[in-house]
């Protein structure tokens, strides 16, 4: 299995791709797609938007993880992540991928145990689940990881209950 999990935003939206091997995960490759501020609003989207159809194209992934919207912080840049997002689920949509979406809270608890994880422990249990050297740079690529890993142990926790 592919994952492609993609952490979005207007100025970074950060990308990475995870494959299973067995029970094991592997890190195919990550980075961030960037946007410059000069360009206008819907020429940034569209850079995002046909950055990750040609990800999608590249590593034909099987299913797409988004990390869902929260607003807790800065409420000034929810607007600009919200329509990244939405460059995110088009480009999923329109190449046929199943989207998952899911809370930071629900990563953080996925990969730590604990939905109140520091980023600092999120990072390491990606480098640590991954088999890394480093902890993955830039942060936008981390969390896109955390959000491929996090659908895969939620992958793993539907396909042990549905045998039941």
């Amino acid at each position: 299995m592919r994952i492609l999990g993609v952490d979005p935003g207007l100025a970074h939206t950060g990308w990475g791709v995870i494959e299973t091997r067995g029970n094991r995960l592997y890190c195919l490759e990550h980075g961030s797609i960037v946007t410059g501020k000069e360009s206008e609003q819907p020429l940034r989207l569209n850079e995002i938007f046909e950055s990750l159809i040609e990800l999608i194209q590249g590593f034909d992934p099987d299913l797409m993880a988004v990390e869902s919207l929260y607003f807790a912080k800065n409420r000034r840049s929810a607007i600009p992540v919200a329509e990244a997002r939405g460059a995110v689920l088009i480009s999923a949509a329109q190449k046929g991928i199943p989207l998952v979406s899911y809370t930071p809270l629900e990563i953080k608890q996925a990969l730590t145990g604990n939905g109140r994880a520091e980023k600092a422990q999120v990072q390491e249990m990606v480098r640590l689940m991954l088999g890394l050297q480093e902890i993955p740079r830039p942060d936008h690529a981390a969390d896109a990881l955390a959000a491929a890993v996090c659908s895969y142990h939620m992958y793993q926790f539907e396909q042990r209950k549905e045998l039941r």
